[in-house]
């Protein structure tokens, strides 16, 4: 699924047209990255909470020339599934369908 079968869905879910649903769904997606952004940590209650964690300096190796290369510290958003998504999941996981 991508965002213009979030949108697709929702516009029929709640029978608005494709511009409104699609304002809707940019406004929340555009909410979460500026609060991870400014290092707050979003919460859905039942899907899960997105964070931003930095991760120090270390030394890795270039895979494809086998260099030994240092990778800067950096900064990338995190995922945590909540709790019922993950008892969705093991419940009604593809395996069960």
């Amino acid at each position: 699924m991508n965002k213009m079968d979030i949108i697709n869905k929702l516009a029929s879910d709640i029978n608005v047209n494709q511009k409104i649903a699609k304002i809707a769904v940019d406004t929340i997606i555009d909410s979460i990255k500026r609060a991870i952004t400014k290092d707050e940590r979003v919460e859905i209650r039942g899907f899960g909470s997105f964070t931003l964690r930095e991760y120090k300096a270390y030394r890795g190796r270039n895979p494809k020339s086998g260099e030994t290369v240092n990778v800067e510290p950096k900064k990338l958003p995190y995922f945590k599934v909540g709790k019922e998504l993950k008892e969705m999941i093991w419940k009604e996981g593809p395996e069960n369908s």
